[in-house]
């Protein structure tokens, strides 16, 4: 089952997905209108969405048939325009936000199945294969074989950076937390206009989730580490963990990684230059002991741009009222945190 977690359909759900083209190879829910969070109601909070769709084209001039309200100005340039502004640019996901569905407030992303499996297996953007590391609701099971497989690597990626920026010993909290960060810490929206404690209220709130997500993979690295809770089903979660951080443990994880925060770290270590080969960049990198730092801040690297795009994308995708109402609820929201 993809990503660990046995999808439920809420009657909510399969009203909303009625209400939009049929033809999605993936569909899921998430944000603080799916999930719990603290100090969060999510009755009060919209219901974020993703379709992954083969045909943006298609799609997209199916959905102006059936929601024309929902687009911004963009629609007039018809919906071959739309498809290539998805694709082109920002993390090649379309937005519509703030759209009434019968009684939810809904804002979702199209993305085309190609591109998601490309964020999910490289971290090209890290925008959408950020969210999935986190525990979502699958509304549509994936249709799509490679799908299905990238979905089960992106998580078993996260759990190989995460392992490479913790100390040796850390609690089960401090490891989901960790992996909840790789795609927030260097979100520009984070400086202003996100909760401060944003992925502290995820965890704590999701735990189990979280541990249904990353159960799996952790059971295969028992060469690696120790992760006490694993064993029962009622452990207390503050309980530690230990891992080994010796270099060849260290160069393991950072051959795991996803292709682009190692061509990061092969760009950050040649200076620009390559003179080293990503073998031989990687070895060198599992002997620094800054080694967690320097995979943070190149991962940051990769949030930060695709966060930055994504966001000046939205202006014209949702249009300026929309954006400026979007973002005042955002600025309440972090107000009141």
């Amino acid at each position: 089952m993809t990503s660990g977690i046995i999808p439920t359909l809420p009657t909510v759900y399969n009203r909303i997905l009625t209400k939009f083209p049929q033809n999605i190879t993936f569909c899921f829910a998430y944000g603080s209108g799916v999930k719990k969070q603290l100090n969060n109601d999510t009755k009060q909070n919209m219901i974020d969405l993703i379709f992954a769709v083969k045909d943006p084209v298609t799609w997209h001039e199916t959905n102006l048939r059936i929601n024309p309200s929902h687009y911004s100005g963009l629609k007039f340039f018809g919906h071959e325009f739309i498809a290539r502004y998805q694709i082109n640019i920002g993390a090649k996901v379309y937005y519509n936000t703030l759209v009434q569905v019968d009684e939810s407030l809904v804002k979702y992303g199209v993305v085309s199945t190609e591109d998601l499996i490309t964020d999910l297996l490289e971290w090209s953007q890290l925008y959408l294969a950020g969210r999935l590391h986190k525990p979502v609701e699958i509304i549509q099971n994936p249709l799509d074989a490679d799908l299905e497989t990238a979905l089960q690597l992106n998580l078993q990626s996260a759990v190989h950076a995460a392992l490479l920026v913790l100390p040796e010993s850390f609690s089960e909290y401090e490891f989901y937390h960790t992996i909840c960060n790789l795609s927030y810490l260097g979100d520009f929206r984070m400086i202003f206009g996100e909760n401060k404690n944003k992925v502290d209220s995820i965890v704590r709130a999701q735990m189990s989730g979280f541990r249904k997500l990353y159960k799996p993979f952790l059971l295969n690295l028992h060469d690696y580490i120790d992760f006490p809770m694993l064993k029962e089903d009622n452990c207390d979660p503050s309980v530690y963990c230990a891992q080994d951080l010796s270099p060849l443990a260290r160069l393991h994880h950072l051959n795991q990684l996803p292709r682009l925060p190692q061509k990061l770290l092969t760009r950050y270590w040649n200076k620009g230059n390559f003179r080293q080969d990503t073998e031989d960049v990687l070895r060198a990198i599992a002997y620094d002991p800054d080694c967690g730092m320097i995979v943070s801040q190149r991962i940051n690297e990769i949030v930060w741009k695709s966060s930055v795009r994504q966001s000046l994308k939205g202006i014209l995708t949702a249009g300026v009222f929309k954006s400026l109402q979007y973002s005042s609820r955002k600025i309440k929201k972090m107000f009141k945190s």
